[in-house]
């Protein structure tokens, strides 16, 4: 682990929980691409409102990503890379953009905790991320949702 910020926080966690010690060493992650989002996505979590994060399947793939697993830890950076928190994946499931429905979105606690905002919000950052690979959403593409809860910080 490179962020000696994260390194720490990870040696924290595992000073209260032995049971931990032969874990893999976590992820070490910021929300979203851009500081505003990305330093408001970690506040909700610290708040344990946010406790669920949403992936384009395309993206990790060609990004070469693997898919999140349950059990998981990772720990979560503000834009500039301090630890905040450290959470732990729940559930990891892969729904088609158009079937995302209102209980997932209230996991995210994104903006007003509507379909319609989640939507735009997702919209707009897949359409961003795939960019580079020129590609662009659809309404059928694979959405990585993933569940989470917060286990340190």
């Amino acid at each position: 682990m490179e962020n000696s910020s994260a390194r720490n926080m990870w040696g924290d966690f595992l000073d209260a929980h032995l049971e931990f010690a032969f874990e893999e060493a976590p992820k070490v992650i910021h929300f979203s691409d851009n500081e505003r989002d990305a330093d408001q996505g970690v506040d909700l979590v610290l708040k344990n409102l946010k406790k669920a994060a949403s992936y384009s399947l395309l993206g990790l793939q060609y990004r070469k990503e693997p898919l999140p697993k349950i059990g998981a830890f990772t720990v979560l950076t503000d834009w500039n890379g301090k630890a905040r928190c450290i959470i732990r994946t729940t559930a990891v499931k892969l729904k088609p953009f158009f079937s995302i429905g209102q209980d997932y979105v209230q996991l995210e606690s994104l903006g007003d905790k509507s379909l319609e905002h989640w939507k735009k919000f997702h919209w707009d950052y897949f359409t961003r991320e795939l960019a580079p690979f020129e590609r662009v959403p659809r309404d059928s593409m694979i959405v990585v949702c993933v569940e989470f809860e917060k286990v340190f910080g």
